[in-house]
């Protein structure tokens, strides 16, 4: 009898296959992001399999007791339609059953999403290009940038508690070590001013997160990033929460080229949307 459709949690080598599709989807993921996606939730990442072979996806990640992240709901071209996506949801959606649930979702699924009982929040527009030259855009007076690696950790993991509803510590640590990271803090003032990442990608190398304690801070992190990758334009995912990101993005001379909206399952976690300029990541938060 021919094998039926299965679902099961990814192997660590089938994050590979996750990084693959998602570049067919030109949705330019980063070329190191699996190891990092993986370490986070091992569990978190289902393959639906046809005879044998994956034709479905979805990552559904747990962060703490009670808030989950869902991102790579994919299923292949030629399977669309079919049901097969759909039986994939609901295994993701039951392991993050009484969690409030994230995601940014491509316009084309908003209203599946919707039906499933998720709320528009706010939106994102990826915005790409070349921004001007760090000597053009200097951190304010009394602001250093510095490696973020220098910083002590549990420093950079309180400060992402202000900008994401969760304590993602496991993350956050792979997230600036792994390869092809630059990651920079912006310190003054008593404290951590700001904190960004840039990541090589296939395209455009991109930069998230991005928070900052003012435009200038966040200005000046985003120019510096773009100047360690200048063979590339830059990619950062900037929420429309708060306004102030979107004319950053404008005056740095960067177009938007594609969105998302942040959609929750239940009551939106209260963040700190003033110093979010950048999301981290449209999979996992």
């Amino acid at each position: 009898m021919p094998n039926p459709f299965e679902i099961t949690a990814a192997r660590a080598e089938d994050i590979v296959t996750l990084g693959e599709w998602a570049h067919e989807e030109s949705w330019n993921p980063g070329l190191h992001d699996g190891g990092v996606f993986f370490a986070t939730d091992p569990g978190g990442f289902l393959f639906g399999r046809l005879d044998g072979e994956p034709v479905t996806s979805v990552s559904v990640v747990r962060y703490g007791s009670d808030h989950g992240f869902l991102g790579f709901y994919l299923t292949r071209p030629h399977l669309r339609g079919q049901g097969y996506g759909l039986r994939t949801w609901q295994a993701g959606t039951a392991r993050l059953a009484g969690r409030v649930v994230g995601l940014d979702g491509v316009p084309a699924q908003q209203d599946n999403y919707r039906r499933s009982g998720f709320r528009t929040h706010w939106s994102n527009a990826r915005f790409e290009g070349t921004p001007p030259p760090p000597q053009d855009v200097a951190p304010p007076p009394g602001i250093e940038l510095v490696d973020a690696r220098s910083v002590p950790f549990d420093l950079l993991a309180a400060y992402d508690r202000r900008y994401f509803p969760a304590a993602r510590d496991t993350f956050l640590a792979s997230w600036i070590t792994a390869p092809g990271r630059t990651a920079l803090a912006a310190v003054g003032d008593g404290g951590l001013q700001g904190f960004a990442v840039l990541r090589a990608c296939r395209a455009a190398s991109r930069i998230g997160p991005v928070y900052a304690a003012s435009p200038a801070v966040a200005a000046a992190l985003v120019a510096a990033l773009a100047a360690t990758a200048p063979d590339t334009p830059v990619a950062v995912d900037v929420p429309d929460v708060n306004p102030a990101a979107v004319r950053l993005a404008e005056q740095l001379g960067l177009t938007p080229s594609f969105d998302t909206a942040r959609m929750y399952s239940g009551p939106p976690p209260v963040i700190d949307p003033t110093g979010l300029y950048g999301i981290t990541s449209l999979e996992l938060g």
